[in-house]
């Protein structure tokens, strides 16, 4: 049964808001908040528009006086504000969050998987890639600062291989997320479908949702023709970025074919006056 809208309001007003009594011991918590929750919502850009499921985290700085924080507040926020989830937006939505929960710090943490559309290299047949996004925002009364990152699939071909052997050359799948760094008047510098570019001309050859047997003979090839190193892919795909003046992280792990171990490589670049200039 539900109560009419003055007898809940009369209710809750007689309820004790234990969350906000004074608390004495005088320690600021510098995050407390909701983690783990699946949301449906529709991501758009303004390029690329789909639904899906988020896994959410909406977590506030708690200043040392207060005892705790309005939980059941940022469920109705991500109801509210973040059922559309437009990257260009959340500056907004994380304002008015702080208002909501009467907060000067905001982070919120989104991933959730979007698909782009690939066709297959000679055939042309199309089908779904799909990759795992998220994004890290943090607000404050004087600063906004939003992580993108794209998690996408690729093939790596080792040169070693090629160069020592008489024919043929071992490859693997390699995992790669791309972490683009914005802030300011530029939030979101690079949509999901650019970053997801980025990736893919970095290693030897994408990985394709479709492949028949003439696409298959031209994904061979390509490979071949193009090696990488773990270290080449995460240079190349970072010189693709600074070509673009993008801040970001980089962070590749080749799930090696012939090895008992994997191979990573990490690396990160934010441009200085002298980049920039």
């Amino acid at each position: 049964m539900r109560l009419p809208g003055t007898a809940a309001q009369l209710i809750m007003t007689a309820l004790t808001d234990i969350q906000s009594e004074h608390d004495s011991r005088g320690v600021l918590i510098e995050e407390v908040g909701i983690t783990g929750l699946r949301y449906p919502v529709t991501f758009d850009d303004g390029t690329l528009k789909q639904a899906t499921t988020a896994d959410i985290e909406l977590t506030v700085t708690l200043p040392a006086h207060q005892r705790g924080t309005h939980m059941s507040r940022m469920v109705q926020l991500v109801d509210t504000h973040l059922q559309t989830v437009n990257p260009h937006e959340l500056p907004r939505a994380m304002k008015a969050a702080g208002a909501l929960l009467q907060a000067d710090k905001i982070f919120l943490r989104m991933a959730m998987p979007l698909a782009t559309r690939m066709s297959a290299p000679t055939s042309g047949e199309q089908g779904f890639q799909v990759h795992d996004i998220a994004l890290d925002a943090k607000w404050s009364v004087a600063s906004f600062t939003l992580k993108t990152s794209a998690t996408v699939d690729v093939t790596t071909l080792c040169p070693c291989s090629k160069a020592i052997s008489d024919y043929g050359a071992h490859n693997q799948r390699s995992r790669v997320t791309l972490t683009v760094h914005g802030h300011g008047d530029a939030v979101y510098p690079a949509g999901i479908p650019q970053i997801v570019e980025l990736i893919q001309g970095a290693a030897s050859c994408p990985v394709y949702p479709v492949v028949k047997r003439p696409d298959e003979r031209t994904i061979t090839m390509a490979a071949y023709d193009n090696p990488r190193f773990v270290e080449d892919l995460v240079r190349e795909l970072s010189l693709s970025c600074r070509d673009r003046g993008l801040p970001h992280s980089i962070a590749a792990r080749n799930i090696e074919s012939i090895h008992s171990h994997d191979a990573v490589a990490r690396l990160s670049w934010i441009p200085t006056a002298s980049d920039c200039g």
